[in-house]
Order: C-alpha cells, then structure tokens, then sequence
C-alpha cells in the first residue's frame, strides 16, 4: 500500500511555483505505483495521479503523466502544472484547451468567499496572472489557499469512482 507520509490530508498549503518535491520518499512510491493501482475505480486514474503528483510538488512526474492526454481533467492538471512551473503562457493554452470545466462554478465560490474576485466566471488565465503576481505580496497567502481549493476540488472530481462524473474527452 502506498503511504504517502505527512500529506496533510490534501490540507497542506502547496508552493505557487515549487522547486522540488516535499518529500522524495513519497516521490519514489509514487514512481513505482500505477495510476490504476491507486485510483482503480477512477474514470481517468493518469489525471486522479497528475493531481497527486503536483500535491508534492513533483511537476515532472505530473506532465508525464498528462502530456497527451485527451480529457478536460488531464489538461486541466496540465494547465496547473505548467502555471506552478512558471510558464504562464503554456498554462493558459492549456486552460483554453479545457474550455468549461465541472469544477469551476464551486472554485468561483471558494475563491470568493475566501476573498478573491473572480468577475464573470471562474477565469483559469486571470488566476494564473494572480499567481505569476503574487509572490513576496500580501496577495500571496490567499493565491496559495485559492490553489489549495483549486486543488481538493479537482482532486476530488478526478478521484471519484467513474459513476460519480469522471472525465469527459473534448
């Protein structure tokens, strides 16, 4: 079984732009794991894995793992992943690949509540330029608890059994 260390329950607030895994142990399990062996009843266990991976901030192991991938879910983890990355210009190519995505409506909501002004819609570029502008300002704290809830919520759609509204193909 795979142990996953201090995860935090998917409650541990991540870098905006990690440099390096959390926890290397973890990054080695997560190598030797198969994304069916840990999401079996997922309708797209690569994307369910992506998510998991960009967690523990291992962004290599997370593009490999979406790079081709053909579902709203694997390009919105792409989308992610190149934005905690830096390459903001990728990220929004691939927010615009994703089109509307199930997520967004609560995420909007999240963010809102939490502060965060999302006009007209939940907007993965404005969030993304949020994110780019963030560090080393008082805008950095709430930046990094939007993409905590960005996070649980894609996770959670992603790692749900198939029935429950997995993955859809564009």
């Amino acid at each position: 079984m795979l142990s996953l260390g201090d995860a935090g329950g998917g409650a541990r607030p991540m870098e905006l732009f990690p440099q390096h895994s959390t926890d290397e142990a973890v990054r080695a399990q997560l190598a030797k794991t198969r994304p069916e062996q840990f999401f079996p009843a997922a309708s797209d266990p690569q994307a369910a894995m992506s998510g998991l991976c960009i967690y523990f901030g291992c962004l290599d192991e997370a593009h490999a793992l979406v790079q081709d991938s053909a579902t709203r879910d694997g390009m919105y983890w792409h989308a992610i992943m190149h934005r905690m990355e830096g390459d903001i210009g990728n990220s929004g190519y691939w927010s615009h690949r994703v089109g509307p995505h199930p997520v967004y409506p609560r995420l909007q909501r999240e963010a809102e509540l939490l502060g965060y002004r999302a006009h007209g819609g939940w907007n993965p570029s404005a969030f993304a330029a949020f994110c780019e502008s963030a560090p080393g300002t008082s805008r950095e704290d709430l930046a990094k608890r939007i993409q905590l809830a960005e996070w649980q919520l894609l996770f959670d759609h992603c790692a749900a059994p198939a029935a429950a509204g997995g993955a859809a193909s564009v």
